[in-house]
């Protein structure tokens, strides 16, 4: 994945969390806020819920051989997707973990002269613009689609395509960026559309050199 398959790139497609930014203490509390979320529905300890959770994402893993987001396992337990994501922007606090980083702000700046830049995402839309305001990363990018504008999660194949009508870029023509192969870019790739891994900072980096090896794109209208 660290060679494209496409030279016709004209849009980047990022995830958000684990890909733009790399924080375990807020990943930490997004779990934790998923294990109480669990907990009340259930009427279980909070040690209660996490042992569950835990049950259920290893057996969903082991049925289907891919990894396993935090809404599929609470659905798997009979939690709503959209009950979950009320209590994440009730209860999560981005701000007091994430730290500005100036050489992503220059990044997607760069990036932001040569392609079209979007957002596609599992979280929902109150946070994910909560998290590129305070990363000052809101405006470089030119459009933004979460979980909350059908409560589909990554992946969906239905929702990829919609991402790509509406953007309207060729599937050859979208470079999609995540953290999760599973997650973020089995699909896209399955689409034809070529797929970079990052799940830190230096990779995410090294994304304008790799895109710098390849012929200019058409610039976005």
């Amino acid at each position: 994945m660290a060679e494209f398959a496409s030279t016709e790139i004209r849009g980047i497609v990022f995830d958000l969390d684990g890909t733009l930014y790399v924080c375990d203490r807020f990943a930490a509390e997004i779990h934790d806020a998923a294990v109480a979320y669990i907990a009340g529905l259930k009427r279980i300890t909070y040690a209660e819920a996490g042992s569950l959770m835990t049950e259920i994402r290893h057996r969903l893993i082991e049925e289907s051989g891919m990894v396993q987001t935090l809404s599929a396992v609470c659905v798997e337990l009979g939690g709503s997707v959209q009950e979950l994501h009320n209590y994440f922007e009730r209860t999560l606090r981005p701000e007091a973990y994430l730290v500005r980083d100036e050489r992503v702000i220059r990044l997607l700046e760069r990036l932001a002269g040569k392609f079209s830049l979007y957002i596609y995402t599992n979280n929902n839309r109150v946070l994910t613009a909560r998290i590129l305001n305070y990363l000052g990363l809101d405006g470089a990018v030119r459009g933004i689609f979460t979980i909350d504008d059908t409560w589909r999660g990554k992946p969906d194949e239905g929702m990829l395509q919609s991402v790509l009508a509406e953007i309207g870029l060729l599937p050859s023509e979208a470079l999609f960026v995540g953290d999760r192969y599973d997650v973020d870019l089995r699909v896209p790739e399955q689409l034809g559309c070529p797929v970079y891994l990052s799940q830190n900072l230096e990779q995410l980096l090294r994304l304008e050199k790799l895109l710098n090896t390849q012929p200019p794109p058409t610039p976005p209208l």
